[in-house]
């Protein structure tokens, strides 16, 4: 998640204003889920769309660039079991295939 493009914030605030304080909130926040990984920041958003209430995932996503699916998915990990082993950031599988396996085929 160290893509530097996925953090930028696309709402109209932002692209208006870009010096207000909902434009400078945004680039912190942004800025905090840059230094994370994916399982982690999935789980920040989550949390964070809670505690927003209703619309809060809309806004975050549109503040993130993060899909609506993926915070969703970390709100259900807050509260389930987790899905993916400690040590790792996704799933066993999950992820490109490596250049060697790609060539074979």
């Amino acid at each position: 998640m160290a893509d530097e493009t996925r953090w930028v914030c696309s709402c109209e605030a932002c692209k208006d204003h870009p010096r207000s304080s909902e434009a400078t909130e945004h680039r912190k926040l942004n800025r905090a889920l840059s230094g994370l990984d994916q399982k982690h920041a999935r789980r920040v958003l989550g949390l964070l769309a809670e505690k927003e209430g209703h619309g809060g995932i809309a806004r975050l996503s549109r503040v993130t660039g993060v899909s609506r699916t993926t915070i969703l998915q970390g709100q259900r990990e807050l509260v389930g079991k987790d899905p993916i082993p400690e040590n790792r950031v996704r799933r066993s599988g999950g992820g490109r295939k490596t250049l060697e396996k790609k060539c074979q085929d």
